[in-house]
């Protein structure tokens, strides 16, 4: 047996106490704990954090490049839905990140997409049919339904609906829940066909009917949408019903710090370290049934080292007895990724984003910094030549979807809040279907950042005079295969160039994928046109 034996403050999570051991591992495993003499000098040994809710995708990055990284703050596994790739590329897409993540030592666990399309209202470039679904759920790699977006369909037990979660039962897997706002009866109704998790909740009195539901509560700090503040207060009194995801990340904010930041936030709140460690280490390999190590004796050695149990500082991470990360440097090396992709429509030209007017008074969907929920405003939008324009005084910028599986005429529509003075900003990354979507103060510089992705067949992009930026992301048009931590770099760049354009949003380019997302309410933009999310079907941008 090939052994060998680590010294720390061992943290005994379930029975809330902490203690030095002599740790043994051999061929992978937790050969014994052995109590040694106090030693306060020691690192801590917690079990590994899980992210247990993300879309990898988010990250910019392939599944062996977002390994690379989050094995860097403690990060051992992760619940992964893979749906963004799904609706670019089908199944094709999921077994790419199953594929691909395999080539390195972190222990991914995906979901079988469970609404792909997200809606009928959009252009999406594949689908997961019901038999798709049944051939995930029999594979060892997919350990869930992932996200019931179809709240409506649930609650009212639409059949198709219905097939996909019994098939989730019958093969003893967990349903993930997705239902942004949904309370009361509704919410009863919705848990009771047998969803057991929801991640988008964003007010506490939401979370604590949910729970009250029987459904687990993952608590999302990602790079758009942040709701611990608003959550965090539900593990004092539910710490079995708590779980911490950070659903989307961007590749800046993945270089920082992952799941480590959720629990240093929750500690320095005066929240109980052994309770937030469980729902950072321990409620999500109960609730999936994941072969991830918890520190028990025959356990996989998935475990980390902690500098402190205030910043929650990473010293070393090991996933199946293996060193995968030290002193904050990756360990694990970089593979060689293949390409996929879905990309076929035609350079755009200035008169596309016309858009036709006889009044300025116009329905303005309202970006909010941290969250998905887009209230719908009424505003004043500029008119010339019996065209509509941009208000950059009043901060109501024209926003285009771009179909970008086949050629058809740009939706258009009007967006407050991103705030720039100048240019515009493009993305690919744009869910749930991944069309083209762009911000701007003018149709020329909106048609210049749409062609510089057409051009590369996608990624983010922005535009501001003579000033021209892309990242190009040529898998799905939403993943890098380059080195994460370069991706990272070339992100930071194009994210500053946005503020720098007027942008007072933190997090631009996260914001603005998601303003297509139409399950969110209130006011979307699809490639098909404005979209009530509350109505669930689409509206006039003009004012009557």
């Amino acid at each position: 047996m090939n052994c060998f034996f680590i010294e720390g403050q061992y943290i005994d999570i379930i029975n809330k106490t902490i203690f030095a051991v002599e740790l043994k591992v051999g061929d992978g495993k937790i050969v014994s704990i052995r109590k040694i003499k106090d030693n306060p000098e020691l690192p801590y040994i917690s079990p590994g954090f899980i992210d247990a809710h993300v879309h990898v995708e988010s990250s910019m990055l392939v599944p062996s490049e977002f390994a690379r990284l989050a094995v860097v703050h403690g990060t051992v596994a992760t619940i992964s839905d893979p749906h963004e790739i799904a609706n670019v590329c089908g199944m094709v897409g999921v077994d790419y990140m199953i594929t691909n993540g395999t080539q390195v030592p972190f222990k991914f666990y995906f979901g079988a997409p469970s609404c792909v399309p997200a809606t009928p209202f959009e252009t999406a470039g594949g689908e997961i049919t019901t038999e798709d679904i049944h051939d995930l759920l029999e594979r060892k790699e997919i350990v869930y339904l992932a996200e019931m977006m179809n709240w409506p369909g649930t609650v009212n037990r639409d059949p198709l609906v219905m097939e996909k979660i019994a098939l989730a039962k019958k093969y003893g897997k967990p349903v993930d829940g997705h239902a942004p706002g949904l309370k009361g009866e509704l919410a009863a109704k919705y848990a009771s066909a047998g969803i057991t998790t929801d991640h988008e909740c964003f007010t506490k009195e939401e979370a604590l009917g949910k729970i009250q539901y029987g459904m687990k509560i993952a608590i999302r700090e990602g790079s758009a949408a942040k709701n611990f503040e608003a959550l965090i207060d539900l593990i004092d009194e539910y710490p079995a019903m708590i779980m911490f995801c950070s659903d989307d990340k961007h590749p800046d904010n993945l270089a920082e710090s992952h799941i480590n930041e959720l629990v240093a936030k929750a500690v320095a709140k005066g929240k109980n370290l052994f309770d937030v460690l469980r729902a950072a280490c321990i409620t999500p390999v109960n609730h999936y049934r994941l072969d991830v190590g918890l520190l028990k004796v025959g356990d996989p050695a998935d475990f980390i080292l902690l500098n402190d149990i205030v910043e929650f500082k990473v010293k070393a991470t090991y996933i199946n007895g293996r060193v995968v990360a030290q002193d904050g440097q990756t360990l694990i090396p970089k593979v060689k990724n293949d390409v996929i992709n879905n990309f076929n429509t035609s350079l755009k030209s200035i008169g596309d984003f016309a858009l036709k007017a006889n009044q300025s008074r116009v329905r303005v969907i309202q970006a909010l910094d941290g969250q998905l929920i887009t209230p719908e405003l009424k505003g004043e939008i500029l008119l010339k030549d019996g065209s509509a324009l941009s208000n950059p005084s009043s901060d109501i910028l024209k926003i285009a979807v771009v179909n970008r599986y086949e050629d058809a005429p740009p939706a258009v529509a009007f967006i407050k809040n991103f705030g720039l003075k100048s240019g515009a900003i493009a993305s690919s990354v744009g869910h749930d279907s991944h069309n083209i979507i762009v911000v701007g103060v003018d149709d020329e510089s909106i048609c210049r950042a749409v062609n510089l992705l057409i051009n590369v067949k996608g990624g983010v992009s922005a535009v501001n005079g003579d000033q021209e930026e892309v990242l190009p992301l040529p898998v799905g048009g939403i993943m890098s295969t380059e080195d994460g931590y370069e991706v990272a770099k070339a992100y930071t760049k194009i994210d500053r160039m946005a503020k720098e354009m007027g942008s007072t949003l933190q997090s631009p380019y996260m914001t603005l994928s998601f303003m297509a997302l139409l399950v969110i309410p209130d006011l979307k933009l699809s490639d098909k046109g404005l979209f009530d999310g509350r109505k669930f079907e689409f509206t006039d941008v003009f004012l009557q």
